[in-house]
C-alpha cells in the first residue's frame, strides 16, 4: 500500500478526529482541517487525544482552520462535517483536487447528490459510517463503539480508486464496497432517525432509552414508516446495525413478532449502551442537529410518494422545536407521540 496517497480529513470531531488520528499513527500523510485557529495550533503542537474501541493515544497531526490554507493535491478528501457544513467545504477544496482526487461524503444522511454538484459525480463517494464515537471536547474523541465503514461510488461502479481508499480506512474500522451506496445510506438513515433524534429528544444514553417499553414502540415505528417509504421509493433496504438488524424480518408478523422486535431492541440497547446521540451533543454545544437529514427525510420523501410517516413528522417538529428554545429535552416528549 502506497502510503504516501495525500488524505485530508475536514472536520475534528468523533469521526474525523478518529479517522485522521488513526490513519496518522498508521503512517499516512494526513492533513486535518479544524475550523478554529488555536484548535488547529493544539493539535499541531500537542495533538489529538483518542479513546475507546480504537485504543488510547495522543498523537499531532499537521492541521489548519480553514481549506483555503491548504496545500498541493490531496488524492483523497474525507468530509467528516456536519451536513449543513458540507457544500461550503466542497467548495473549499476544489482548488487542491484533480481529476483523480476523490471526495467521500461521512455526513449522516444522503449528502451525495448535493456534493456531486460541486466536485462532480467522478470524484463522489458515499461512505456510510457504522461505528460510534463522541468527541469531549476539542481534540479529544473517542471511538465508542466498533463498526465497519461501507463505501461506493456515485452512480456508478467500483474503480482502483475505492478499492485503494478501502485498504486505507481498513485501517480504522473494517470497510467494504457496495455497487448500491444508496441503499446502504438510507438503512443507516434509519438506524439514525431511530438512535440519534430519539436520543437528541430524551436526553439519555442509548442503553437507558431503549430499555424503557415507550422509547422502543417509538423506535419500532419509526422503521415501519422508513420501510414504507423504501418500498414506495422502489429500494430495497439492506440490513442495518452492521447487518445485524433485517427490517423486513424485523417488522414481520408472527407469533411473539412483538416480543422478538422489543428484545432485539434490547439487545441493540445494551451492546451500544455508551452510545451518545450526536444531535444531543450537537443541541449541547447549541448547534443545530441533522434531523432534516434523518427523520425529516423520510418524512418529505413519504409527503413526496403519498405515505403517512406520523411519528417521523413529530419527531422532526420536536427536534426543531428544542434547536429554537421552546422546547426541552425530556424523556417526557415522547408521551406526546401516539403510536
Amino acid at each position: 500500500m502506497n502510503k504516501e496517497s495525500r488524505i485530508c480529513v475536514i472536520g475534528p470531531g468523533a469521526i474525523g478526529g478518529v479517522v485522521a488520528a488513526v490513519l496518522t499513527r498508521q503512517g499516512y500523510n494526513t492533513t486535518l482541517v479544524v475550523k478554529y485557529p488555536e484548535l488547529a495550533e493544539k493539535i499541531n503542537k500537542w495533538g489529538i487525544e483518542v479513546l475507546g474501541e480504537c485504543g488510547e493515544f495522543t498523537i499531532p497531526i499537521p492541521s489548519v482552520a480553514l481549506p483555503q490554507e491548504l496545500s498541493g493535491i490531496f488524492d483523497y478528501v474525507l468530509l467528516a462535517t456536519k451536513a449543513d457544513g458540507l457544500m461550503e467545504s466542497a467548495r473549499g477544496v476544489l482548488p487542491f483536487l484533480n481529476e483523480n482526487s476523490r471526495v467521500v461524503s461521512m455526513q449522516n444522511g444522503i449528502c451525495e447528490e448535493m456534493l456531486a454538484d460541486v466536485v462532480g459525480e467522478e470524484r463522489t463517494i458515499g461512505c456510510v459510517v457504522g461505528f460510534g464515537g463522541s468527541m469531549h471536547e476539542p481534540g479529544k474523541v473517542e471511538m465508542t463503539s466498533d463498526g465497519e465503514f461501507v463505501i461506493g461510488n456515485w452512480n456508478r461502479g467500483a474503480d482502483e480508486k475505492l478499492e485503494s481508499l478501502a485498504a486505507i480506512l481498513n485501517h480504522v474500522a473494517e470497510t467494504r464496497i457496495s455497487e448500491e451506496i444508496f441503499q446502504e445510506l438510507y438503512s443507516k438513515l434509519i438506524i439514525n432517525a431511530c438512535v440519534t433524534t430519539l436520543g437528541a429528544v430524551c436526553g439519555q444514553y442509548l442503553g437507558e432509552m431503549l430499555s424503557k417499553r415507550n422509547s422502543r414502540k417509538l423506535f419500532i415505528e419509526i422503521i415501519r414508516e422508513a420501510v414504507a417509504v423504501g418500498t414506495a421509493m422502489g429500494i430495497t433496504i439492506p440490513a442495518g446495525a452492521g447487518g445485524k438488524l433485517d427490517y423486513y424480518k424485523f417488522l414481520a408478523p408472527g407469533p411473539l413478532s412483538g416480543f422478538k422486535r422489543h428484545l432485539t431492541i434490547r439487545v441493540i440497547g445494551m451492546k451500544y449502551r455508551k452510545l451518545k446521540s450526536s444531535s444531543l451533543q450537537s443541541l449541547q454545544r447549541g448547534r443545530k442537529t441533522e434531523v432534516d437529514n434523518f427523520n425529516g427525510y423520510i418524512a418529505a420523501k413519504g409527503r413526496e410518494l403519498g405515505v403517512a410517516t406520523p411519528v417521523n413528522e413529530k419527531l422532526t417538529r420536536m427536534v426543531l422545536e428544542i434547536e429554537q428554545g421552546k422546547r426541552k429535552v425530556d424523556p417526557a416528549n415522547f408521551l406526546e407521540i401516539s403510536t
